[in-house]
């Protein structure tokens, strides 16, 4: 049952529409939904999905899902989460009608950085480091190249929230498929 995939994952902002398919978690975004903080835009949104799990210490994490990302910064990907105010999200973001690599730092205000992506990938993975004080995020569309996205600084915490994010801050929301995170070497 794939629900056994997903044992000791809680919602964060539940999407109207989700489901289990054998192991993946599938979810439709609801519309005007995202996660950011101040930068630019003068505004607060922490209404986006995140489905996580609470994870201790220093660790890996990867994370494989495909998206039919249609509107202005649809996004789907992997998220690190201390609080409200302290939070990473990378993935893929949908940006002028093309995929970009995509990652967003928070410290109390956001910051962007975007990699074009050729194509849209059928799937795409996400590999997080996490350090005692930093975490190192690489992409791929093969699972075997990665390339580094960021080494960010992100404060030491206990536990972090860790888990697939999704959100639709301009549309109407599009689909998306998660495979459950893996922690090599646990």
């Amino acid at each position: 049952m794939a629900e056994n995939y997903w044992e000791g994952f809680r919602w964060m902002n539940e999407p109207g529409s989700w489901s289990f398919e054998q192991n993946s978690l599938r979810l439709l975004t609801d519309g005007e939904t995202d996660f950011w903080r101040v930068t630019e835009h003068d505004f607060i949104q922490d209404n986006g999905h995140f489905f996580f799990r609470e994870v201790p210490g220093t660790f890996d994490v990867l994370l494989r899902f495909s998206g039919t990302y249609r509107d202005l910064y649809d996004q789907a990907g992997l998220m690190l989460r201390v609080n409200e105010t302290n939070w990473i999200k990378a993935g893929i973001e949908w940006v002028d009608g093309l995929p970009k690599a995509s990652v967003v730092v928070t410290r109390d205000f956001s910051d962007w950085s975007i990699r074009d992506l050729p194509e849209t990938p059928a799937n795409f993975w996400i590999r997080a480091r996490r350090g005692r004080d930093h975490v190192e995020l690489s992409y791929s569309t093969d699972a075997l190249r990665f390339e580094m996205l960021r080494v960010a600084y992100f404060p030491p915490a206990t536990f972090l929230q860790v888990g697939p994010m999704a959100a639709s801050p301009k549309g109407r929301g599009f689909e998306v498929s998660f495979d459950p995170p893996s922690f090599p070497g646990w």
